[in-house]
């Protein structure tokens, strides 16, 4: 599958590049054998969790889903769900209403136009409701092993703290790392990321001192510097 950048940029240099390879190569080190948090066994189940994972614990949605694929075992289950039933099935997910509406939609396409199966291409998947490019990345990476960046909130945040995009947007996020690193990375960067993302590189304070690539981030101890201005500023 190829992805093709929204608009032509400059080649990135060397020198980034290189600074690049050496964060996925200590974070690979930190968090060896890290892989998808999303319990699922097929392509169909992994789309609708990643659905119902946005703004919610992956955590969360693997305590939903065992239950409710019982309940909802195929495409066509999903398609035919009473959505108010659905919304308290997954209720504890948070912003219930739009996500069932979503995977019931999302379901009824995969029936009537592929056949009840997820299909493998970006393009295809885009045409699904409630899908994304984050969640098709997410799909094509993990259930079909398609390489692809998958820019969640973690991912996003890391990306611009380590200044290896200046971007606000998630799609902009997404190709400034295609440029940074080999396609062949591109799936399990977003891994790592998240789980340093979880784990050290919090939003609100993060764990500089404990960080294995504070050496290569021009954010490190930024954050606590300005947290202990404003403590000072408060007394």
């Amino acid at each position: 599958m190829k992805h093709t950048a929204p608009e032509k940029k400059s080649p990135r240099k060397g020198a980034e590049k290189a600074r690049a390879g050496k964060i996925f190569s200590l974070l690979e080190k930190e968090y060896p054998g890290t892989g998808i948090a999303l319990n699922f066994n097929t392509p169909f189940e992994l789309l609708v969790a990643t659905i119902l994972s946005a703004q919610c614990t992956d955590a969360r949605v693997n305590m939903v889903t065992p239950a409710l694929f019982r309940k909802y075992p195929s495409p066509v289950s999903f398609a035919n769900a009473n959505q108010t039933e659905l919304e308290q099935d997954i209720k504890s997910t948070g912003f219930y209403r739009q996500k069932a509406k979503s995977v019931i939609n999302c379901s009824r396409t995969l029936v009537e136009k592929f056949g009840g199966k997820v299909p493998n291409t970006m393009d295809e998947l885009l045409t699904l409701g409630g899908v994304g490019r984050k969640t098709a990345n997410v799909l094509l990476g993990n259930a079909f092993g398609i390489p692809g960046i998958a820019v969640d909130t973690h991912v996003g945040r890391l990306a611009q703290r380590l200044g290896l995009s200046g971007e606000e947007e998630p799609t902009k996020i997404e190709f400034d790392l295609m440029e940074l690193f080999p396609e062949e990375q591109w799936t399990q960067l977003c891994h790592l990321l998240m789980s340093h993302g979880r784990k050290v590189c919090a939003s609100r304070l993060p764990k500089c001192a404990i960080c294995c690539i504070g050496g290569l981030c021009p954010s490190a101890f930024k954050f606590s510097k300005e947290k202990k201005l404003k403590d000072k500023k408060g007394k």
